[in-house]
């Protein structure tokens, strides 16, 4: 019996037909393994639960009463820096769970197969934005109880919770790069920490500027954090102008754009940290 062989044209179709990418199925499933990661492994998922609970409780009834005469008062112009404050401490999983993924080599089996290899970076990151969500509920479930009512609506809460998801999801790209040049993920932490800790305790998250000396006020003014956290309160307080989101926008594109590129170069050529 004869064989029967496919023409090479075809063969070759075929071969192509199925080693070829599919963008959005691959980053999907990135995004998905990301999320599984946490089911399977709960306690990922603890900076996303505690921080926003310590911060909330622990600031308003610690301070509330000497800062602004009440914890409810104080309330109203905490609750949305804290809700700035625990989403951009967490960001910096991206970069710790891909600088764990290097050292296990699974970045290197990644780069072998044939996928859309930015999904890599791009599907963890879509993945890591279940425990931003699951941080901004936390706290603007806390505060509904603690009796904070956002004179904004759900239209302005709905508005500030998508522009602290965008800002966190262009942070993360800081991390990624980070997770991928630095040597341990215990280095990515200490600097995430090093660097994020001056920027959300130095700004306006828990007292107003006027407040505060004028060399550390001068400071504080021109901190990205407090600018986000400046749109945030407006938002919530449905009094927002264009010019306050537009700023935090922008941002938001100008740390993509660089660290973005960055971190997809880092991660073909392979170098993380070697």
């Amino acid at each position: 019996m004869t064989a029967v062989i496919a023409p090479p044209a075809l063969t070759v179709a075929n071969h192509a037909a199925v080693r070829r990418p599919r963008v959005l199925r691959d980053t999907l499933t990135m995004a998905w393994r990301a999320m599984l990661h946490i089911r399977r492994e709960p306690e990922l998922a603890t900076d996303a639960i505690f921080i926003p609970v310590l911060f909330t409780l622990f600031f308003t009834y610690l301070f509330g009463g000497a800062l602004s005469g009440s914890p409810r008062e104080y309330l109203r112009f905490l609750l949305p820096g804290t809700l700035v404050l625990t989403v951009l401490l967490i960001t910096v999983t991206a970069g710790v769970s891909l600088n764990t993924d290097r050292a296990r080599g699974t970045l290197d089996r990644f780069r072998s197969m044939p996928i859309w290899q930015p999904s890599v970076i791009v599907g963890g990151l879509i993945g890591d934005m279940a425990r931003y969500v699951l941080a901004t509920c936390l706290v603007l479930g806390m505060g509904l109880l603690m009796g904070y009512r956002p004179a904004g609506g759900a239209g302005g809460v709905a508005l500030a919770v998508a522009l602290i998801l965008i800002f966190a999801f262009s942070v993360s790209w800081v991390w990624t790069a980070l997770g991928l040049a630095l040597r341990s993920a215990q280095a990515v932490t200490v600097i995430s920490f090093a660097v994020q800790l001056p920027l959300t305790f130095a700004s306006n998250v828990f007292v107003s500027p006027a407040t505060l000396p004028g060399w550390l006020r001068t400071f504080v003014d021109v901190n990205p954090v407090s600018h986000l956290v400046t749109a945030e309160r407006a938002l919530m307080a449905g009094t927002w102008a264009a010019s306050q989101v537009g700023w935090v926008l922008l941002a938001s594109a100008a740390l993509t754009a660089v660290f973005g590129p960055l971190t997809m170069r880092l991660y073909r050529a392979g170098q993380g940290g070697s």
